[in-house]
């Protein structure tokens, strides 16, 4: 594990266990990525399941948690989705959620997360593209308008290269460098290490973010050849058994 996420897990599992009962919890967000500066915020993501006795009621159950906390200038962000919300955000095509369940840096977890993630692999798909590649295409909006930052630059890059690795391999995997030493990007070991130094809202000058555009450029036609040659499934593949998983979680740990 991420040795900066070792050092605060008591704080991390301490706050999972302010909400309702976790399922899982991970970590997300630049510390998942990669590129972690000093002063790096924690992005807790995963999901809890909601009392049985609340989901049967006539009132609608709450399906989002998040508690915000703040210690020694650090922000922590636990956001959590009822199961079933998670479930459904699972067939959708819906990387961010797959990138939290599969991710590395486990706060909270233990069989069931061990067999979310093994359902979780019928969710791979191949229109996984289209999330990578709107959302990718968002972030050059914003760099053409301007915003020309190593932050901005470095999420345009992982995006893509998460993206091609997922339609290519069938497996999730979101940490930039981990990604680079497959993909070999020169411009990348660079602005990782001025995001960690803690320039990741430095302005680059117009040459600068101009040599940018054909590499992503490249990677972007290449994400849209992968999504062409992709032999991942066209439909979740792994839906019965993600039903009964609910089911199962509902009636065990909710009840």
């Amino acid at each position: 594990m991420n040795s900066t996420v070792s050092s605060k897990l008591a704080w991390l599992q301490g706050i999972v266990s302010e909400g309702p009962c976790p399922l899982f919890a991970t970590v997300s967000g630049a510390h998942l990525y990669g590129f972690e500066s000093p002063d790096s915020d924690f992005d807790l993501r995963g999901a809890f399941v909601a009392p049985l006795d609340e989901v049967l009621r006539l009132r609608s159950v709450e399906e989002t948690v998040s508690i915000l906390e703040v210690r020694d200038g650090l922000e922590l962000d636990w956001v959590a989705h009822d199961v079933l919300k998670f479930a459904r955000l699972m067939t959708k095509r819906n990387g961010y959620v797959l990138e939290q369940l599969f991710s590395p840096l486990v706060v909270h977890g233990g069989e069931w997360l061990d067999e979310f993630r093994a359902i979780g692999e019928g969710c791979i798909i191949r229109h996984l593209f289209h999330h990578y590649d709107g959302f990718v295409s968002n972030q050059r909006k914003l760099l053409d308008g301007g915003d020309h930052t190593v932050k901005r630059l470095l999420y345009c890059y992982r995006v893509l290269l998460t993206g091609i690795h997922v339609l290519r391999s069938g497996t999730v995997e979101a940490n930039l460098s981990v990604l680079n030493e497959e993909y070999r990007v020169d411009a990348i070991p660079n602005l990782i290490e001025r995001k960690r130094e803690g320039q990741e809202k430095g302005a680059l000058n117009e040459d600068e973010a101009e040599s940018h555009r054909s590499p992503l450029d490249t990677l972007q036609e290449r994400l849209a050849a992968e999504f062409e040659q992709s032999k991942l499934p066209d439909e979740v593949t792994s839906f019965d058994a993600l039903d009964d998983f609910v089911v199962r979680a509902r009636l065990e740990l909710g009840s």
